[in-house]
């Protein structure tokens, strides 16, 4: 499995703030462009807009970051250093009965973020930009789906093989596809869906996983 690329050593910085001082600046920057995203789009974004909602000149801007795309790259970065860190701690101090209430949870926490983390329901995991923005490799959703894969595995013993790495991958290209109609269907996720997508997921891993648990 390709390596995530903030694991491979790419970044989409031009440098890393190696002062505290550099290191909120460039999470202004990332807090601006998350807004932007959700009020104006991508396409309408620019360096500009994001260094004056920033509060920062146009130069600092272009010290850390070559373009727009490399800053909406960092933002999606981002995103899923939240998603899993959420997942991680639910798995830390909630009780499952099993991995399908787990990937429930994994489903709430999506949807979650979607409604209430900036450029998340603009951005997702970078879809809408560019389908190799977490990696030059593997597309975004390969990414997610190893980190994923990476949980189910610690958590619930599974058997590591090809036919799982597929399992999820397809679980994680259908529900991201079902949750996305349940945000166009209605602003705050429309919940038949949502339990569809559950529903779905839930049904296809449970055909999929038989025999792959330890």
């Amino acid at each position: 499995m390709t390596m995530p690329a903030e694991e491979s050593g790419e970044t989409p910085l031009r440098r890393r703030p190696t002062q505290r001082r550099s290191a909120r600046r460039v999470e202004r920057m990332l807090d601006a462009c998350a807004d932007l995203l959700d009020e104006v789009g991508y396409d309408a974004l620019s360096t500009t807009r994001i260094a004056e909602r920033a509060g920062v000149a146009i130069g600092s801007i272009y010290q850390f970051f070559p373009d727009k795309r490399a800053i909406a790259q960092a933002v999606t970065r981002r995103h899923v250093e939240e998603f899993v860190s959420r997942i991680g701690r639910r798995f830390i101090s909630e009780e499952y009965g099993g991995w399908w209430d787990a990937v429930d949870a994994i489903i709430d926490e999506y949807v979650e973020m979607h409604r209430t983390v900036p450029g998340f329901r603009s951005m997702h995991f970078g879809d809408v930009v560019d389908l190799n923005l977490l990696d030059a490799v593997s597309d975004n959703h390969a990414v997610i789906a190893g980190r994923l894969r990476g949980l189910l595995l610690q958590e619930y013993g599974f058997t590591d093989s090809e036919d799982l790495d597929l399992a999820v991958l397809i679980a994680v290209e259908a529900g991201d596809a079902v949750l996305k109609l349940a945000f166009r269907r209605d602003p705050n996720g429309a919940p038949e869906i949502v339990s569809e997508a559950k529903r779905l997921i839930r049904g296809y891993l449970s055909r999929q996983l038989v025999g792959a648990s330890a």
